[in-house]
Parts: C-alpha cells; sequence; structure tokens
C-alpha cells in the first residue's frame, strides 16, 4: 500500500498547492513542419515503455493523464485515430526522484564582555540546514508515425504532494498537462 502511495504521489508532483509552481519546457526538431500534423495515436501495447515509469506501475493515473491529454489536443483542432495511419504518436512518461535543498541560515551571538574592554558582539558564520522533497516529472513526447523521430518534447516539474480526493489530482493532472501542452505545435519564426 505504501508503494501504492508514493507513485501516486509522483502525480501530486506534477500539482502542488496553488502556492507552487509548474516548471516548464519543450524543445522540438527546428526544421520539422507540425502544420502536416492532424491525426495522433497513443502507443500499441508495449510500444514505448520505460523501465521504471510511474505510468506504467500504476494504469489509474496514466488514463487520467490521458484523458487531460486528449482533451488538450481536441481543443487545439486534433483528432485521435485507432489506426496505424495517424500523424503523430504520443508517449507520456512519469519519475520522481528526491532532491536535497541546501538552506544556508546567517547571523550574529550575543553581546560579549571582554573583561576591561566595552562589550562586543560576537559573531558566528552560521549553520547549513538540509531538507529533502521529492520532484515529479510529467514528459509528453510527439513522435513522427512516418519516421518514428521525437520532433517535440514538452517536460513540467512541480513538488510532490499528497492528495485528498482523485478529484483534486486530476484537477492538478489538468493543469500540469495544459502547461505543456501549451507550447505544442510550436509557432514558426
Amino acid at each position: 500500500m505504501k508503494k501504492v502511495y508514493s507513485m501516486v504521489s509522483f502525480l501530486l508532483l506534477l500539482v502542488l498547492a496553488s502556492c507552487s509552481s509548474v516548471s516548464v519546457v519543450s524543445d522540438y526538431d527546428r526544421v520539422f513542419d507540425f502544420s502536416r500534423f492532424q491525426t495522433y495515436r497513443w502507443p500499441i501495447a508495449g510500444e514505448g515503455i520505460r523501465q521504471g515509469d510511474l505510468l506504467v506501475q500504476n494504469p489509474l493515473v496514466y488514463k487520467r493523464v490521458q484523458s487531460a491529454v486528449d482533451r488538450e489536443l481536441q481543443q487545439k483542432g486534433f483528432h485521435r485515430s485507432s489506426s496505424e495511419s495517424a500523424d503523430f504518436i504520443l508517449h507520456v512518461h512519469a519519475g520522481v526522484k528526491q532532491v536535497k535543498s541546501y538552506q544556508p541560515h546567517y547571523g550574529v551571538a550575543f553581546p560579549l564582555r571582554g573583561g576591561w574592554y566595552r562589550p562586543w558582539w560576537g559573531a558566528y558564520g552560521g549553520f547549513t540546514s538540509v531538507s529533502y522533497y521529492e520532484e515529479g516529472t510529467l514528459v509528453v513526447d510527439i513522435i513522427d508515425a512516418g519516421t518514428k523521430d521525437m520532433v517535440w518534447r514538452g517536460m513540467a516539474k512541480r513538488i510532490v504532494r499528497q492528495y485528498g480526493s482523485p478529484e483534486a489530482m486530476q484537477k492538478d493532472i489538468d493543469d500540469a498537462v495544459r502547461r505543456v501542452l501549451a507550447e505544442f505545435p510550436p509557432l514558426r519564426q
């Protein structure tokens, strides 16, 4: 049960409280013509599976991500296809890693007496506290179905949190997917 919670917490990563932010980055093939993309499909069973992928280990979360991606792409005018003739293939991956954070603390000490001399403030060099947190990453890859080359990748990173309900998790997943796919297709320059 504990393993299930840690896998689900990856998703939590994608969606923190409103005070936390999602970091999004994308990259793409600069010479590829994205205007020819109209239809997409999801991988066929076993296609593009990565060892240790949290979405493979948790099919319920995978379905949540898949439905969010479908919604976003359909709003952009793309059509889902179940056939091999789709223009592009979607691959989504997720993972969680533990991150170490260092926080330095500085200050001065209490006043000291110097015998016959006037009191003075003693200084100290401070200390550093170390904390750990989990950071989750959601990756969306767009693969050209004809050449099987990756032509676009978007990633969202966020601190992982625990959810009280499936609805809260879905809301955060939707937000992360929306932010990632906001950069797809890339604008021509």
